[in-house]
């Protein structure tokens, strides 16, 4: 008997987690285990359309009328939301990759930058909201610089480590073949570390999608940060269990656009299998 395809398998494994997890907070609900109004089962809550896309709005303005977002509005705020997390993503990343090397390779960098990364990085990102909205004022620069926040630091000391950890006969191989430095880097280096740095970077997606909410909530005024303030403000567990949902899906899409990406890039890598045999 032919195998489905691995898409197949982890599909349906996902759809079966997933079902299995909403099942029993729906079996909750039946029970009379879960009061409706404070925790809404999917069924509820995905059932009023029209009563919960009233509250989206099809503009990234503070305080724009969102009567008539409908699924319009709907899209457009997860569109402002899913911006500002890629382009702090973006970069962070890059800006982490670049210091992380920096610090590495140049030892007077080192000396002067490595004290105070190591200082500022146990620090949360929510500590930074009020130094963001004191800098950049209100708008998507703030969440896009606690998105920054969020991933650079982590990948400034995860490039360092994975520097580190290269192995020297990859090196001297390449030096025998005769590469320069440039060559060495970017066709050597670069690969070998590239593997820990999206590991760093998955691992931090979800930080960073927690904090883009928060600074939506207070320091953007729109997005689905300020969906969920509204629903908190206006005690609408529907709302509240609603937006949760979607932030869930858009997490779990980021998550999986990641990995794909990861498998596209990094070719040469074998797929894990976690502990399974």
């Amino acid at each position: 008997m032919r195998r489905p395809p691995a898409l197949v398998i982890s599909a349906g494994w996902t759809i079966l987690s997933i079902g299995l997890f909403a099942g029993l907070w729906e079996l909750a609900w039946a029970m009379g285990w879960a009061n409706p109004l404070l925790l809404p089962p999917p069924h509820l809550f995905l059932s009023d359309w029209d009563r919960t896309l009233s509250y989206f709005s099809n503009s990234n303005r503070i305080g724009a009328d969102a009567s008539h977002g409908g699924l319009v509005g709907l899209m457009a705020t997860s569109l402002y939301t899913i911006l500002r997390v890629v382009t702090g993503l973006t970069l962070g990343f890059v800006a982490g990759v670049a210091v992380g090397a920096l610090v590495y390779y140049v030892k007077l960098a080192r000396n002067l930058l490595m004290p105070t990364l190591l200082l500022l990085t146990p620090i949360s990102p929510v500590a930074w909201l009020p130094v963001s909205i004191f800098l950049f004022g209100i708008g998507n620069t703030p969440a896009i610089f606690l998105v920054f926040i969020t991933i650079f630091f982590a990948i400034v000391l995860s490039t360092t480590a994975q520097l580190e950890g290269v192995s020297k006969s990859y090196l001297n191989v390449a030096r025998i073949m005769g590469a320069n430095g440039h060559q060495i880097f970017w066709r050597v280096v670069f690969p070998a570390i590239l593997p820990g740095l999206f590991m760093t970077l998955r691992l931090n997606l979800f930080a960073a999608w927690m904090v883009v909410l928060i600074a939506e909530a207070v320091g953007v005024g729109s997005g689905l940060g300020q969906i969920t303030a509204v629903a908190r403000s206006t005690f609408n567990a529907q709302l509240t269990f609603f937006t949760m949902a979607l932030i869930g899906v858009l997490g779990f899409g980021f998550d999986w656009a990641l990995r794909l990406v990861q498998r596209r890039m990094l070719w040469w890598v074998a797929p894990s299998t976690g502990g399974a045999r």
